[in-house]
């Protein structure tokens, strides 16, 4: 089964000194017994070839996939164009990284702390989305949008930016549950996009709930991406993430054998 775990999972250890991205890539493998590792920015000290070369190592010597690199703060649309400029310097670095380290997708963000996009902002958002996935696309990877902040968390939001770009290098980052509107209009939207999903990311509370349901969406368009789990407490973060681990192990496997 295709199951990984963000790093941001353990970002509670990182503060602290006690983990750093090796430590995790060794948790993924020895620990957990996964095949994938799901690193978010946080994790990277440092993009310079030499690192780089030590993660690919890393990952290599494993027997690891990179699942996906989850980049913050290097969201498309900024209101200040300085931050623009800086973000998309950050969005570059790490589709080089993933293209160095044989990930399968890179998550970026839309940007913008308004409920919605001007027409303006919108088409700024499609035409740097268009370069991010022909990059990618030339390396054998995918990148693309999460409803994870912003206006991108809207379904018809981000139906928008996808059908706009329209290109076989830009997927969707579903974060389940992740919507904005009634818990009605938050499953609709988990249904509606799953035959766009690359990559996920499964939050505790879609743990505690009705997590079948959430999966079975994925699983019965034949979603070939990987089950993230993605834990935000920073406390005792080792034996959490493995209770949300086995219950998507869990429903993953009864899916399987149905």
């Amino acid at each position: 089964m295709k199951i990984s775990i963000l790093s941001y999972s353990f970002r509670g250890l990182l503060n602290a000194g006690q983990m750093d991205l090796f430590g995790y890539l060794e948790s993924c493998k020895y620990r957990y017994h996964l095949n994938a590792a799901d690193i978010w920015s946080g994790f990277f000290p440092s993009t310079e070839d030499d690192y780089l070369d030590k993660v690919k190592e890393g990952l290599v010597s494993r027997e690891l996939e990179l699942a996906d690199l989850c980049v913050d703060q290097a969201h498309v649309w900024d209101a200040d164009e300085a931050v623009r400029a800086r973000n998309s310097e950050r969005a570059w670095t790490f589709l080089r990284a993933a293209a160095k380290l044989n990930a399968r997708f890179v998550r970026i963000d839309a940007g913008s702390r308004n409920e919605s996009w001007t027409p303006e902002e919108f088409d700024f958002i499609v035409q740097r989305y268009r370069d991010y996935a022909q990059f990618a696309y030339d390396n054998g990877f995918q990148m693309g949008i999460e409803n994870h902040w912003g206006p991108e968390r809207k379904w018809e939001n981000l139906k928008a930016v996808y059908e706009a770009v329209d290109h076989p290098g830009f997927g969707v980052s579903c974060h389940l549950g992740g919507w904005t509107g009634t818990p009605e209009e938050i499953d609709e939207a988990d249904r509606l996009v799953a035959p766009w999903v690359s990559h996920t990311h499964i939050a505790w509370n879609i743990c505690e709930g009705d997590l079948e349901a959430k999966l079975k969406s994925l699983w019965d368009v034949g979603y070939g991406g990987y089950y993230s789990v993605e834990h935000h407490s920073a406390q005792n973060e080792y034996s959490n993430v493995a209770i949300q681990l086995a219950k998507v192990q869990n429903v993953l496997e009864r899916l399987r054998s149905a």
